[in-house]
């Protein structure tokens, strides 16, 4: 969805449910399931706050196991008109900058704002449960199905000497 910053009221916008977002995802096996915004101006800013809930498709990160993910996520970020190019000029950061995006010829995309918050929210290592057993790594069966009784191998008597390697290197 694509709303004119011009058009959006002194009082501020409502935007409720998500019917009014039917392809918000660029992978359609996401699926939006609430929605509840509010933009606002600030002059030529715009700011958009409110939450969402999603379900996105994972994989374990110790099982391999396909999961649907949960994705509950509060929105707030400022989008500002997209500044001139002016060259290569390298501007430093500030701490402000980090909650703040852009929005391009009087056009602010919430479908890309839904995508962004929706991403944050995804886990860096996910996991289909915390009790999840993972994969044996002798013979890589799925723990959490069958029990394993595969021998647990030593390390390899050769790399030994690598075990200690970074105590040796560390200064003192």
């Amino acid at each position: 969805m694509v709303i004119r910053v011009s058009e959006i009221p002194d009082e501020g916008l409502r935007i409720e449910g998500v019917e009014t977002f039917p392809h918000p995802f660029l992978d359609s096996s996401w699926t939006l399931e609430a929605l509840s915004l509010f933009l606002e101006k600030d002059g030529d800013e715009v700011l958009v706050r409110g939450s969402l809930a999603a379900r996105v498709p994972q994989v374990c990160g110790r099982c391999l196991e396909a999961f649907t993910f949960q994705v509950v996520a509060e929105v707030g970020t400022r989008f500002a008109p997209r500044p001139s190019s002016r060259g290569d000029e390298a501007r430093e950061l500030r701490p402000d900058d980090l909650e703040l995006d852009f929005y391009d010829k009087d056009l602010l995309d919430l479908d890309r704002g839904i995508q962004s918050e929706t991403m944050l929210g995804l886990p860096m290592k996910p996991l289909c449960r915390e009790e999840c057993r993972g994969l044996c790594p002798v013979c890589g069966g799925n723990r959490n199905f069958t029990p394993c009784s595969c021998e647990v191998r030593l390390p390899d008597p050769r790399l030994a000497a690598l075990k200690t390697l970074a105590e040796r290197l560390s200064p003192r």
